[in-house]
């Protein structure tokens, strides 16, 4: 996990310097912990596989699903 959070640190603040925006220690300890935090299952989600899952038939996305 520190490895993470050492590259987590130059990722952050590479992104930030491309746009041009300065962060304080706090603000880039906050960015660190939420990537901490976050990241993890992140990982998780991109590794499932849901290429055998069917489409839901009849999607309206402008309404909550049916329960």
């Amino acid at each position: 996990m520190a490895d993470s959070a050492g590259r987590a640190d130059d990722f952050i603040a590479a992104g930030l310097a491309s746009l041009g925006i300065e962060a304080d220690e706090v603000e880039l300890a906050v960015m660190t912990a939420a990537h901490g935090l976050f990241w993890p299952e992140i990982l998780d989600l991109l590794a499932l596989d849901i290429g055998e899952v069917e489409p839901e038939p009849g999607t309206d996305f402008s309404r909550a699903p049916a329960s």
